[in-house]
C-alpha cells in the first residue's frame, strides 16, 4: 500500500515538475507573446490529457485490485465456512456416538441390575424353602 501511495506521489511530482518545466521552456524561448501563450496552452492541454489518461489507469488498476482482494475474501469466507461446518458435523457425530455409548452403558448396567435382582430373589426364596423345610422338621421332631 505504501508503495503505491509513494508512486502516486512520484507521478504527481513528474507531472507537475513537467509542467512547471515546460512553461519556463516556453516563456524563455524566443517568440511572440502570442505564439508562446498558444504553445502553452497546447502543452497544458497535452498534459492534462495524459494526467487524465493516468488518472483512469490508475483508477483501473486500483478497481482491479480491488476486485482480486473481493475475490480472495469470499474465498477465505467459504473456506472458513466451511471449516465451521465440518466441526459442527464433528462435533454433532462425537454427541451422538457419546450418547449411543451412554445408552449401551445403561442397558448394559440395567440388564447387569436385574439379573443381580433375580438371583438375590432366587436365593432368597432358596433361603424360604430351607426354612420352611427346617421349621416343618422341627415340628415333627417336636411331636414326636
Amino acid at each position: 500500500m505504501a508503495n503505491n501511495n509513494e508512486g502516486a506521489a512520484f507521478f504527481a511530482g513528474l507531472v507537475i515538475g513537467g509542467l512547471v518545466g515546460a512553461a519556463l521552456a516556453l516563456l524563455m524561448a524566443p517568440q511572440s507573446g502570442e505564439e508562446t501563450r498558444a504553445q502553452i496552452r497546447d502543452k497544458s492541454l497535452e498534459y492534462k490529457d495524459r494526467a487524465e489518461d493516468g488518472i483512469i489507469t490508475a483508477r483501473q488498476r486500483a478497481q482491479e485490485q480491488v476486485s482480486v482482494l473481493q475475490e480472495r475474501g469470499k474465498e477465505t469466507y467459504e473456506k472458513s465456512r466451511q471449516s465451521a461446518a465440518e466441526a459442527l458435523e464433528k462435533g454433532k457425530q462425537s454427541a451422538t456416538e457419546a450418547l449411543e455409548k451412554g445408552k449401551q452403558s445403561a442397558t448394559s448396567a440395567l440388564e447387569k441390575g436385574k439379573q443381580s435382582a433375580t438371583e438375590a430373589i432366587e436365593k432368597g426364596k432358596q433361603v424360604v424353602s430351607r426354612t420352611k423345610a427346617d421349621g416343618t422338621e422341627s415340628e415333627a421332631a417336636a411331636e414326636a
